[in-house]
């Protein structure tokens, strides 16, 4: 079941790609990613009100429990710093980016969590799960070559540097996510040392993006608000906006559900969330005309044995 859900978070979160690029055309990154969090946050606080007036049953998948033991807010404020840090040099280098570009680069995000997976959390992967590791990386280092064919490369762009730091920074948030709301009785841990906490994976969903609005709100005053009239790009309004929010906040359900899961391994999730960049792709064949689609296209027929190999592993 949590392969389902895996996949489920990908499709999503290629349509959130979509709909992030759309916004971010010629309009300012900083407020545009500040709406996102509070939008975000407006979809879970109806939540955790009916869940302490007992709106919503315990039995829920919707259920948000009180947080009684004040630590679990350190824990996923340091969640909260994270996933903006990778958000903010994702959505600065995506804004500059072809999405058939920028997207690429991000999917090249599980290689360095499985890493992470195999080295900090001792995970093992069987026959079926290592041939569609093996195709990844080659399919999404044969997707961020063809980057080159388009003259973009970390030579004379900042904005890959910063998709790429952006990357980084979100594959050691995939790995936090797996030490937040992994199962402590089951799994190596942290490094072999520290068990899992287990929290709520609702609790880890809704209290992190109540964080990011009080960050991004301070980033904004300090960053944003001074030189707002001085700036290329001004913030203009778009309906797509809160559709960022929609799909990512349905995506990142689908993806801590899976992670869960006593049997979820983090590296296969992440490899499978990746595979998301294939609406990319189409969107910017159909929709923003990007160039060289034919190529990337044989690129793509790699990520999708990949995600059949992970698929069948898995079951």
């Amino acid at each position: 079941m949590w392969i389902f859900f895996a996949f489920m978070s990908a499709l999503l979160l290629g349509i959130y790609d979509v709909f992030k690029k759309i916004s971010l055309k010629d309009n300012a990154v900083i407020p545009v990613l500040l709406l996102n969090t509070f939008f975000c946050s407006c979809i879970f606080l109806p939540l955790v009100v009916a869940s302490a007036n007992g709106g919503i049953d315990k039995d829920s998948l919707f259920y948000i429990p009180s947080i009684t033991d004040p630590t679990i807010h350190l824990y996923i404020i340091v969640k909260s710093a994270i996933v903006l840090a990778s958000w903010i040099c994702a959505y600065y280098g995506l804004k500059h980016l072809p999405i058939t570009i920028a997207s690429p680069i991000n999917a090249t995000r599980p290689i360095l969590a499985l890493l992470g997976a195999i080295f900090i959390f001792g995970e093992q992967l069987n026959g079926w799960q290592w041939a569609g590791v093996i195709v990844s990386i080659i399919a999404f280092g044969l997707i961020s070559l063809s980057g080159r064919k388009e003259g973009i490369s970390p030579k004379s762009s900042i904005w890959m540097w910063l998709v790429m730091a952006g990357t980084m920074i979100g594959a050691v948030s995939g790995l936090y996510d797996k030490f937040l709301v992994g199962d402590p009785d089951n799994g190596h841990g942290l490094l072999g040392i520290w068990p899992n906490r287990g929290f709520d994976k609702m609790i880890v969903q809704s209290w992190y993006n109540f964080y990011q609005v009080l960050m991004m709100g301070i980033v904004c005053l300090v960053l944003w608000a001074p030189r707002r009239h001085r700036i290329k790009h001004p913030f203009h309004w778009r309906w797509q906006i809160p559709c960022i929010s929609l799909f990512l906040s349905v995506a990142d359900f689908c993806y801590f559900y899976a992670l869960s899961q006593p049997d979820a391994l983090i590296s296969v999730i992440s490899l499978v969330r990746r595979s998301g960049v294939v609406v990319g792709f189409v969107a910017g064949w159909l929709f923003f005309k990007e160039k060289n689609i034919r190529t990337k296209a044989i690129d793509l027929l790699f990520v999708v044995v990949a995600m059949i190999l992970l698929w069948i592993g898995s079951k």
